[in-house]
C-alpha cells in the first residue's frame, strides 16, 4: 500500500515549523530528518508578525503564559530570551524591537531571513516535504507512515503544532498521535484571536477598519493596546491578548486609558469634538446609547453618566473569529505527562513533543516563539546527549 524503501533514522522530526525547525538545527551527529505536508519549510514563520517574524520580547516572565508556571519557568530558565538573540545573531539575524506594533516585541527584518537561517542551519537534514503523515506505529522501533511511503526511525519528536491556520497546514495530528499513545488533552481553543460581537454590539461592525487605544480588563488581566474594529466585532492587540484567557462572559473595555472624561467636558464644542476619539466612533457610540451629539456644557449629569460608559464599557463577546484567524491554539497535551527537561513523553519512551501541542501558550508579543524555542532547546541537549551514550 506503501511505496518506497525503508529508511532508519535516529531521530524523525513531525513538522517543519518553528520548534521542529529549531530543533532538528540544533542536533550533531545524529541521523535526522524532518516530515511536513507543506512544500516549503517555516511557512507560519513566513507569515507571522505580518511577514516580520515577532520572535521575542525584552521582557518575558512565567506570568506571560497561560498553562502551568513551574514548568514554563523551567523552560524559559535554560533558555532565555538574550539566548535566543545571541542564537540569532550568530547566525546573522538581527532583530529589532518596534514599540509601534507591540510594546517590547522583537521583530525581525523579515521572516525570510528566520526561514533561510533555518535552511542553511539544517543542511545536513533529510527534509521529507510536500509529505503527509498518517499515522505512527511503535514496536521496537517507530514506522511513521505517510500518504508516499514508510518512515523508520528510533525517536519520533510531534512539533506540528496545533490548530490555527488550517491554511498553512495545521492539523490534529499532534492531538491524535498524543491520544494514541495515552496522553490526555486540555481542551483546545482559538486563542489570539478576534471577538464576534452579541446584537447589542452590531454597531461596532460600521466601524470597520478603525482603531483605537484601550484598556481590556476581564478577571485579574489587563491588556493595554490597539482594538481594530472588524466587520465581524473586533481584534487588535489588546483583543488578541484577552482572548487568551477569555472563557465566557464579560468584558470591560475603557476607550479612554488613563484619562478622566469630566476633563474633556467643558465649553461649547459637541461631543465628538470634544473626546480625543475617532468620529464615526463617538457617532456610533452615541446612537448606541440613544445620546444626541450636542455641545457638552448643555449635557445634564444623567447623559455625562451614560457616557462614563466609555470608561467601563462591558460586553459578553459571541465567540471569536474561530481557527481560521487564530494565531494560536490555546490546551492541548497535559503537562505533567510531559517531561519537563527533555519533553519526552511519560506515556511512550522515544516520543517527545514540542510546540504549540502543548498545554501552554503564551500572550501576543514573541512570547509564544520564544518558548517554542526554548523547548527545542532543551530537547536538542537531551537529545545530543543520549546519542553520545549510545
Amino acid at each position: 500500500m506503501y511505496k518506497g524503501r525503508k529508511i532508519v533514522f535516529d531521530i524523525a522530526i513531525i513538522g517543519a515549523g518553528a520548534s521542529g525547525l529549531m530543533l532538528a538545527s540544533n542536533l550533531k551527529n545524529q541521523n535526522v530528518c524532518i516530515i511536513d505536508s507543506n512544500s516549503k519549510i517555516g511557512e507560519k514563520i513566513r507569515v507571522s508578525g505580518g511577514a516580520k517574524c515577532n520572535i521575542t520580547n525584552e521582557k518575558i516572565k512565567a506570568s506571560n503564559y497561560l498553562g502551568d508556571k513551574n514548568f514554563c519557568e523551567n523552560i524559559l530558565k535554560n533558555f532565555s530570551n538574550k539566548e535566543l538573540l545571541d542564537f540569532l545573531n550568530q547566525n546573522g539575524v538581527y532583530p529589532k524591537i518596534n514599540p509601534k506594533i507591540v510594546k517590547g516585541t522583537y521583530f525581525c527584518n523579515s521572516s525570510k531571513d528566520v526561514i533561510e537561517m533555518f535552511s542553511k542551519l539544517t543542511s545536513h537534514v533529510k527534509k521529507y516535504l510536500d509529505t503527509k503523515v498518517l499515522d505512527i506505529e511503535y514496536d521496537d522501533d517507530f514506522t511513521i507512515i505517510t500518504a508516499k511511503n514508510t518512515i523508520k526511525a528510533k525517536k519520533v519528536v510531534v512539533a506540528s503544532g496545533g490548530l490555527s491556520y488550517e491554511s498553512l497546514g495545521a492539523s490534529s495530528f499532534a492531538f491524535d498521535i498524543a491520544k494514541k499513545f495515552g496522553h490526555t488533552l486540555a481542551n483546545t481553543k482559538p486563542a489570539l484571536v478576534g471577538f464576534t460581537v452579541q446584537k447589542e454590539q452590531f454597531w461596532f461592525k460600521n466601524l470597520s477598519g478603525i482603531s483605537t487605544p484601550v484598556e481590556i480588563k476581564m478577571d485579574n488581566k489587563s491588556f493595554f493596546g490597539s482594538l481594530l474594529f472588524a466587520h465581524k466585532g473586533c481584534s487588535g492587540p489588546a483583543v488578541l491578548n484577552s482572548s487568551l484567557y477569555w472563557q465566557k462572559g464579560k468584558i470591560e473595555i475603557d476607550f479612554l486609558p488613563n484619562k478622566k472624561i469630566g476633563s474633556f467636558l467643558q465649553g461649547n464644542k459637541k461631543i465628538s469634538t470634544a473626546l480625543p476619539l475617532p468620529k464615526r466612533f463617538l457617532s456610533e457610540f452615541l446612537i448606541s446609547i440613544s445620546l444626541e451629539d450636542k455641545s457638552v456644557n448643555s449635557l445634564s449629569k444623567e447623559e455625562k453618566n451614560k457616557l462614563e460608559l466609555l470608561k467601563n464599557y462591558q460586553f459578553s463577546p459571541a465567540g471569536t473569529f474561530g481557527y481560521t484567524k487564530a494565531e494560536v491554539t490555546s490546551g492541548g497535551i497535559l503537562l505533567d505527562e510531559i517531561n519537563n527537561s527533555t519533553f519526552e513523553s511519560k506515556k511512550q519512551n522515544r516520543l517527545f513533543f514540542i510546540g504549540e501541542c502543548l498545554d501552554l501558550t503564551g500572550e501576543l508579543g514573541g512570547y509564544n516563539f520564544q518558548i517554542v524555542f526554548s523547548e527545542a532547546m532543551l530537547c536538542s541537549k537531551y537529545l545530543n546527549v543520549k546519542a553520545k551514550d549510545l
